[in-house]
């Protein structure tokens, strides 16, 4: 079975691989750590700080390899699997860690852990930690942890006589849709990823689909992907970002989204709860102060919201285990956390990863608004709130196998092109499923 799992992954990332400054290297002032990482805000500002890890850090030089994040995955993950060694560190999340540390991919962290006094394991969000560990070791530190909520306009449903409940339903959030949707001002009434890629618009669509009932396979490992629930869930969300959703959907992601809501071009926004820090940023935001958030949407669950984190690991084959392992203590310590709220503004630290984070005072201040219901979701968030029926796949926004990398940017694709108009959901849906029923055929003969 993991053989199979492996050759799987070499299979999808084989003909991503491009040349790239090999790991490792010796600059002028000493040897040079290369960091892969995704392009984010977050990621942006420990890049900003990074000189003061270099200054306390005399003969270590960092060089960051920044990629959007579909780029991110494919770069790390051929990297990563080849044993390519262009890399020391490398951002990934809790999808990867399991597989490939059960793979061997990865150095275990739990030694480097234990010996670095003041570092606090224990601190990390009980749900955020397991998800980066691998037969009771962690294999990856967390940076951030999310789960996913909805942010609205306090003021737009004031003007309308509208009142967002706690716990909404997504027939509520698509009568709200309906009713805040002002083509001619240039607010839409939600915002919605359309943008394929198994992390992108797949995110949030998987958890629509997990609260209408719906699921990728059954304990069987048949493909469900035309099920009644599955078909539900799709024509639902593709018809609720088509008519009610921000112009150029299909190509809208996290980012995308992020800009427009920011900017105050759409009423609500369904995504990762780290988005908050981004809404309550003024040097980003023109909506500060004016958005309320709450739980995920459900339909037939209790909690819809995903578990994810985007974590720091080192290859197995890296040089320098130990200068990797000073940079990732660095960048997920509480240290780090307090310089960032006290340089760019406390909405601006790494949330949902350290239990401490939410204990400071001036960050309680600051993320008021949505640091309980960032908790609340990264708590409630496991296959037992989230989905009616079970299934033999861990995740939640995703599916925890080798193949979902190709099979869900596959899907997302036929999702997209939906949502673009260029098919139906009822063609999307028929060549999805075939994607799947190769899948789950392979992990039938496994059983």
């Amino acid at each position: 079975m993991r053989s199979r799992a492996k050759l799987a992954v070499l299979a999808v990332v084989a003909m991503l691989l491009s040349g790239c400054a090999g790991a490792g290297a010796l600059g002028a002032g000493g040897r040079t750590l290369v960091v892969a990482i995704v392009s984010n805000p977050q990621m942006e500002d420990a890049i900003a700080l990074s000189d003061q890890f270099e200054r306390d850090n005399p003969g270590i030089k960092l060089k960051f390899v920044q990629l959007p994040e579909n780029q991110a995955r494919a770069k790390i993950t051929a990297s990563t699997a080849t044993e390519g060694g262009e890399f020391d560190v490398v951002m990934i999340s809790n999808y990867e860690t399991p597989q490939w540390a059960a793979n061997g991919w990865l150095e275990n962290l739990q030694p480097y852990i234990d010996a670095s006094e003041g570092y606090d394991a224990d601190d990390f969000i009980p749900s955020i930690r397991d998800s980066l560990s691998h037969e009771g070791s962690m294999y990856a530190v967390p940076f951030y942890g999310e789960s996913s909520f909805l942010a609205y306009r306090k003021d737009l449903f004031a003007q309308a006589g509208l009142t967002m409940p706690e716990r909404p339903t997504w027939e509520q959030i698509a009568e709200f849709a309906a009713r805040l949707d002002d083509k001619e001002a240039g607010v839409a009434g939600i915002c919605l990823r359309g943008k394929p890629g198994w992390g992108e618009s797949l995110a949030p669509f998987s958890t629509v689909a997990n609260t209408f009932g719906a699921r990728w396979f059954d304990e069987n490992w048949n493909a469900q992907l035309t099920s009644p629930e599955f078909r539900a869930a799709a024509e639902f969300y593709v018809g609720l970002v088509r008519d009610h959703g921000e112009i150029g959907a299909s190509s809208a992601g996290f980012t995308e989204c992020g800009t427009r809501y920011g900017q105050g071009e759409a009423a609500m926004w369904y995504d990762a709860t780290v988005m908050a820090g981004t809404n309550e940023d003024p040097a980003s935001s023109e909506v500060v102060g004016k958005s309320g958030y709450v739980a995920a949407p459900v339909m037939r669950t209790e909690t819809s919201g995903w578990l994810y984190t985007w974590s720091l690991a080192m290859p197995k084959v890296a040089q320098d285990k130990d200068a990797a392992w000073r940079f990732m203590r660095w960048m997920t310590d509480k240290d780090f956390v307090r310089t960032v709220g006290t340089t760019f503004g406390w909405n601006r630290v790494p949330p949902g990863c350290r239990l401490s984070t939410y204990q400071i005072p001036e960050y309680q201040q600051a993320a008021q608004a949505y640091a309980p219901a960032t908790l609340a979701g990264i708590d409630s968030a496991n296959q037992r709130n989230t989905m009616v029926n079970p299934v033999p796949y861990p995740g939640i926004q995703f599916v925890g196998i080798p193949e979902f990398q190709d099979l869900g940017t596959r899907v997302s694709q036929q999702l997209s092109a939906a949502i673009a108009g260029q098919i139906s959901v009822e063609e999307a849906l028929q060549q999805s499923q075939e994607y799947a029923e190769s899948v789950g055929a392979a992990y039938r003969e496994t059983r």
